[in-house]
């Protein structure tokens, strides 16, 4: 009964992700036959592609230019296209342009190196946690998942309405409003809201 429960989540998360968040049927929401993974997504009007690194496949996005340019000026670049595998809880243009004006240029500038690394490593954790992983640990969790990030800091996981919800160090929360996005060393999963680590 349980698995059966597991199950029925693993299908509505997909569900409302491929369906009610701005995809459509034919960008890799069905499953493949004999692999088990669901195709990838169109990202930012790209193709993603599972055998590229996550840094190969999100510079291709247009909706990604910002956390590029932030992953660039932080240093990451190497360490998002090592083995890893991680998974990226990467915010759109607009959960960057929805930040206090100012923020994201003085986060580029060199001196704020650290804190920009800082907040970009807060979005990666290590391991693959697709949305079945998610689910599962969700519900292992009572309803919640504790996620340990690379920055050392924590994020929560939880379910709202059929959406899994990342909730930051400060309180505030993100929808994945694309899951399952794999890529070589891991998986992406597109969120709304840049998350703040405390």
């Amino acid at each position: 009964m349980k698995k059966l429960m597991i199950a029925v989540g693993v299908s509505v998360l997909l569900s409302a992700c491929a369906g009610g968040m701005g995809m459509n049927s034919g960008s890799g929401g069905s499953m493949s036959s004999g692999s088990g993974m669901a195709a990838n997504p169109m990202v930012g009007g790209a193709p993603m592609y599972a055998n590229k690194d996550i840094v190969d496949n999100a510079v291709n996005s247009k909706d990604h230019t910002t956390l590029v340019a932030a992953v660039k000026a932080a240093g990451l670049v190497d360490t998002l296209k090592s083995p890893g595998p991680f998974t990226v809880f990467a915010p759109t243009n607009a959960a960057f342009a929805a930040l206090p004006p100012g923020t994201v240029d003085t986060l580029l500038k060199p001196e704020n190196k650290p804190t920009l690394t800082k907040v970009l490593t807060y979005h990666v954790v290590p391991g693959k946690m697709d949305a079945a992983a998610l689910m599962s640990a969700i519900n292992a969790g009572g309803g919640k998942a504790m996620l340990k990030t690379a920055s050392g800091g924590t994020l929560t996981a939880t379910m709202s309405g059929g959406n899994v919800m990342i909730t930051d160090a400060k309180g505030g929360t993100a929808m994945v409003t694309i899951a399952n996005v794999y890529q070589s060393n891991g998986v992406i999963h597109v969120v709304n809201k840049v998350l703040i680590p405390g």
